[in-house]
């Protein structure tokens, strides 16, 4: 079955507030580049639907939702509201769409594991909202779509989930969900001391999780060895009936909330090879404050997701969607040249240090 891109336009006006690192337009940049390309006709496009609050009670608190959407319609939050749901923070501030958006988000998720019921590829780059606990915002993260997806999936019958996170923050709120159980395992590669200061190597969430904290740097060659000997068996000897991918693109050289090193093609790599290994595959974005480059990735793992090959050099139209990106960083200033022109990093390869390589074999002792 064709793969099909869940998007929505919610996403093309609407801001976290300047100063937030997601004021950025993310989504929208892919579908523009995706259909610029001519790589999304309108049979492989869904509109995201926006998740209503019996759906979301799934995971979260009734009491949560309503304060969310409270928040929403009154464009404040108590000191009282605050302290008890993180809303109205620096890091989950108060906005115009702060219920709608994040519901959208989660709406598409939820549309996507009913697509996927009898199989197929669905990506939903608004998705992967990772830290959303049930009471609770987190980390620019109001809901949690993944875990949302996961529960659909169970409770239409499947009994083996997996769930790979390759974003440079530990994926918290999907563990403290899935904790001790035996139909989820959870695989995360992530940035060691990084918030959320979660995720260590000895923490197995009850047997259910592998975790993988990395020394800043990480590089292609390093990600490489760890897919090879990590993420691909621990996936494979679970059988899974649906693997989702969390495909957060700020692990990344260029991304300014982290100190990895990785070119995308080493989260395209995780993406070609994990397709074809369960019957059901979810991507969703995460990650990324970098407007150039979570475009490209993404828009790069869209390609693919349906076996597009990808160009030395965009065309015409698509080099003019990436030339009206600004960003208000110093390195968005004077960008390189290749920003504009291609999807494709340079890989960035190099040695795999000895203390990564003692870490993989601690996990892949585990893997059965």
């Amino acid at each position: 079955m064709r793969p099909l891109f869940i998007g929505s336009e919610i996403y093309r006006n609407s801001t976290y507030g300047s100063k937030h690192p997601l004021a950025i337009p993310r989504v929208s940049t892919v579908i523009d580049l995706c259909r610029a390309q001519g790589w999304l006709p309108p049979e492989a496009y869904r509109v995201s639907p926006r998740a209503k609050p019996n759906a979301l009670r799934l995971f979260h608190t009734p009491d949560y939702i309503a304060a969310l959407q409270k928040a929403e319609k009154t464009q404040s939050v108590s000191d009282e509201t605050r302290k008890k749901y993180g809303l109205g923070t620096l890091s989950n501030p108060v906005f115009a769409e702060m219920f709608r958006r994040p519901a959208t988000a989660a709406g598409g998720s939820l549309l996507a594991a009913e697509l996927l019921r009898e199989g197929g590829i669905v990506y939903n780059p608004a998705g992967g909202t990772h830290h959303g606990l049930p009471d609770r915002a987190n980390g620019f993260c109001y809901l949690n779509d993944p875990v949302l997806a996961i529960l659909t999936f169970l409770n239409a019958g499947l009994e083996r989930i997996v769930y790979v996170d390759i974003d440079a923050h530990h994926c918290d709120g999907v563990e403290a969900a899935f904790c001790g159980s035996s139909k989820v395992r959870m695989i995360s590669v992530h940035e060691a001391r990084r918030w959320p200061f979660t995720g260590a190597l000895e923490d197995t969430a009850g047997g259910a999780a592998f975790n993988l904290p990395v020394a800043r740097g990480l590089n292609d060659s390093e990600f490489y060895a760890i897919l090879d000997q990590v993420i691909l068996p621990a996936t494979a000897t679970f059988r899974p009936q649906a693997i989702i991918l969390q495909c957060g693109a700020d692990a990344v050289a260029e991304d300014p909330l982290s100190r990895l090193s990785l070119s995308n093609n080493a989260h395209w790599r995780a993406v070609a090879h994990l397709r074809d290994m369960a019957p059901r595959f979810l991507v969703l974005g995460g990650g990324g404050y970098n407007p150039w480059s979570v475009a490209r990735l993404w828009t790069g793992v869209w390609a693919v997701l349906n076996g597009f090959e990808i160009p030395q050099e965009l065309n015409a139209d698509a080099q003019s969607v990436l030339g009206a990106l600004t960003w208000n960083r110093a390195a968005g200033k004077q960008p390189p040249g290749h920003w504009f022109k291609t999807l494709r990093d340079n890989p960035n390869t190099g040695e795999i240090r000895p203390d990564l390589l003692a870490d993989m074999r601690r996990l892949a002792s585990r893997i059965s």
